[in-house]
């Protein structure tokens, strides 16, 4: 088992860089699409970083963050956007962490799928 939070993908306004981990580069390209257009259109709006990484039990997180003493940085309208994306997403956000429960945890997949 994972000790500590996988990535999976991110955005940064300061660098106008998007990452995919490429442990994920399995994912189909319309998935990785969606991720890229995501998190790239997250940070143009609010500015900052964008990560969205697994905890340790395959639970798929938003973390952004700014650095200092970045005025431009919408904090709230981070927090907004996420809770947006979590809702509009919600599909998406439920297939990647079954997709890393089963290919990075080894949990079985009938068993997720029936809980």
């Amino acid at each position: 088992m994972y000790q500590d939070n996988i990535v999976l993908c991110g955005s940064s306004a300061y660098e106008q860089k998007y990452y995919l981990n490429e442990n994920f580069e399995g994912l189909p390209q319309a998935i990785k699409d969606e991720l890229k257009i995501m998190c790239v259109l997250f940070t143009e709006d609010v500015g900052g970083i964008l990560t969205l990484m697994f905890e340790e039990d395959g639970t798929l997180v938003f973390q952004t963050e700014a650095e200092e003493g970045d005025l431009l940085y919408d904090e709230i309208g981070s927090v907004l956007l996420v809770k947006k994306l979590q809702k509009e997403k919600q599909e998406l956000m439920e297939s990647l962490e079954l997709y890393f429960k089963v290919f990075f945890l080894n949990e079985d997949a009938a068993e997720l799928l029936n809980e």
